[in-house]
């Protein structure tokens, strides 16, 4: 039986325990963050993007983005969690965050390590000569 889901961008339905949980033992890009931070990484957040399998309402996947509101944007700790993953969640994540929300006019930048091809469905590519970064100190 297929499952079925649904996105919603309401910050306030986020379940904070399922990406406490994904990002503190599975995100090779978040691992070193406390509670305390990720916590307020979703309250500060431009803009979160949750799925939800129908029926139940548990939380199946997320994504985060950061931005001025204007014209950029950073995409950030999108996840699918593992019993919901091969449902199409992580693309229908970054369309939702990307192409169909009110950042869909933005610039959008990102990082990833695993994930280029998905990210490229959207137009992501290496970065221009123009652009430079400032790796993190934290982590």
């Amino acid at each position: 039986m297929e499952r079925v889901y649904e996105l919603d961008d309401n910050r306030a339905r986020v379940n904070l325990d399922v990406v406490w949980g994904f990002l503190s033992t599975e995100a090779y890009w978040a691992r070193w963050r406390t509670r305390d931070i990720v916590e307020r990484q979703v309250q500060s957040a431009w803009r979160v993007v949750g799925a939800y399998e129908l029926g139940s309402g548990e939380m199946a996947g997320f994504a985060r983005a950061i931005s001025d509101g204007c014209a950029h944007a950073y995409l950030s700790d999108v996840f699918v969690v593992h019993g919901h993953r091969g449902q199409g969640l992580g693309v229908r994540l970054v369309r939702a965050m990307i192409e169909e929300g009110p950042g869909a006019r933005f610039m959008w930048m990102l990082h990833t390590r695993d994930a280029h091809e998905l990210y490229a469905k959207f137009g992501f590519g290496p970065p221009t000569p123009r652009y430079l970064e400032r790796p993190s100190q934290l982590g």
